[in-house]
């Protein structure tokens, strides 16, 4: 994608040093950063400069990499997983690249690896630029229909699900990027996203791309849904079970059973890797990442003389608590967008592509 006429990825090589975009800076001020060691890139990923299910696996497997070029010794190695395994351990794209570099890596002589280790991170990177790409393909025909009885397509997403949250595309951005550039007209309803405010990240891919958008706070989603104000709901997710519960960021559960309520259809879009096909009970097997109540009591934005400030709304001994996650159970989804297809939100359905 683009930022004004230079084309970016989310993560990138730079020699012996991997770049990548400053999310907490943005929408403010689009800011990259140099990370030059694993325990940088772990940083990275645990304060959510980096964030999205599929780039903290991309992301990771450059960390891991990083530390093979200083140490490419097996308790290097083996520190190095750990390290970045313990960042997020919600998003089950971070595991899956983490298993993925360690059977490349695990069996090699320490001085083959680091050149392997680089081509495999890129080759990560890569994949997922592609996986996105087809996301979008097989979700774009869900728009097209909509949009042949309906002046403009309403869709509501939630947290960010677009590019900066992937390498490069988005999974429930993409279709909606492609029907634009297609001139289908769309508008995205975009939650805010609290505490995190992701929904800011969207609101400013959108606006660079040209797409109409509304930036509304969460509690406003279930509302519009009532009142015929959406047509559609795409999500992305951290993890998907094999039974096709989604487990994506705090309130989508609540939108789901808004849609339900009003029979919108909702689609989670995810690329193969977020399905954990280990899960046998995803409403007591999947961790909740429990993240800081500071990201209750304090928020972030511009002060008067336009510099990024934090601010506190809350006292320091208000009891909060800041699950970062939900689960939406598969009866309420209306099917699941893959790099494979659009697929029910059911063991059968997502049985048909495993292995793929």
């Amino acid at each position: 994608m683009k930022v004004g006429d230079v084309s970016y990825r989310s993560v990138w090589r730079d020699g012996d040093s991997v770049g990548i975009i400053d999310q907490t800076s943005l929408p403010y001020e689009f800011r990259t950063l140099t990370l030059r060691t694993c325990e940088e890139v772990a940083h990275a990923i645990k304060t959510m400069q980096v964030r999205g299910a599929p780039l903290i696996g991309a992301v990771a497997a450059y960390g891991v990499a990083l530390a093979l070029h200083k140490d490419a010794s097996d308790n290097a190695l083996a520190a190095a997983i750990d390290t970045l395994a313990d960042t997020r351990p919600t998003a089950v794209n971070l595991r899956w690249s983490l298993d993925r570099m360690l059977r490349q890596l695990g069996s090699l002589d320490p001085a083959a690896r680091v050149d392997v280790a680089w081509s495999e991170a890129g080759r990560i990177a890569d994949e997922d630029t592609e996986l996105n790409r087809s996301i979008g393909d097989h979700g774009l025909p869900l728009i097209r229909e909509v949009a042949k009885h309906r002046d403009v397509v309403n869709i509501l997403t939630h947290c960010n699900a677009g590019w900066l949250a992937t390498v490069d595309y988005g999974t429930a951005l993409a279709p909606i990027y492609l029907a634009h550039d297609e001139g289908i007209q769309v508008h995205v309803w975009v939650d805010e996203t609290r505490p995190r405010s992701q929904g800011f990240l969207t609101a400013w891919e959108l606006s660079a791309h040209g797409v109409p958008y509304t930036l509304i706070t969460d509690n406003a989603g279930g509302h519009l849904t009532q009142r015929g104000q959406v047509d559609l709901v795409i999500v992305g997710a951290d993890r998907v079970t094999r039974d096709g519960h989604v487990c994506n960021k705090i309130g989508t559960y609540l939108k789901a059973l808004a849609a339900k309520q009003s029979a919108v259809p909702f689609y989670a879009a995810v690329p193969s890797p977020t399905i954990d096909w280990s899960i046998d009970d995803a409403f007591s097997e999947i961790p909740i990442e429990e993240r800081s109540g500071d990201e209750i009591r304090f928020v972030q934005g511009l002060d008067s003389d336009g510099q990024i400030a934090r601010v506190t709304i809350g006292t320091d001994d208000m009891q909060v608590a800041n699950p970062g996650f939900d689960v939406t159970p598969a009866e309420l989804i209306t099917g699941i967008i893959t790099e494979l297809g659009v697929i029910p939100a059911t063991r059968d359905g997502l049985a048909s592509i495993a292995g793929k």
